[in-house]
């Protein structure tokens, strides 16, 4: 489950912002993980929930959107919809796709507590 392994990196990212920038706790992580980008939300949450205790992120809510996939399929020149990779351009079957949204993992943003 590399999804353990990206919440690592995400509590690192967020308590290296706290050190940096003062503040205490977060109430709110926002974060953006695509559909295409190869993460399971579930066992992110899940991972994230795990580590949260006697960190910055204990209590903190986390709010994970999930962009849908888009790819430009290159028989047919459209910007299509996928739910996942290695599916067919649902125009004209082909699978010669080039993904171009939904592949983003980020942290958006946060909302911090500095008392």
């Amino acid at each position: 489950m590399h999804e353990a392994s990206i919440a690592g990196g995400i509590l690192k990212l967020v308590e290296d912002a706290a050190q940096r920038e003062g503040f205490r706790r977060v109430t709110v992580l926002r974060i953006e993980a695509g559909q295409l980008a190869g993460v399971e939300v579930r066992a992110l949450r899940f991972a994230l929930e795990a580590l949260a205790p006697g960190t910055c992120l204990q209590e903190a809510r986390f709010e994970i959107e999930e962009p849908a996939g888009q790819a430009w399929c290159l028989p047919c020149g459209q910007t299509v919809l996928l739910k996942q990779r290695g599916d067919a351009c649902p125009s004209c079957g082909h699978y010669q796709l080039q993904a171009t949204g939904g592949t983003e993992l980020r942290v958006v943003d946060m909302l911090v507590e500095d008392d």
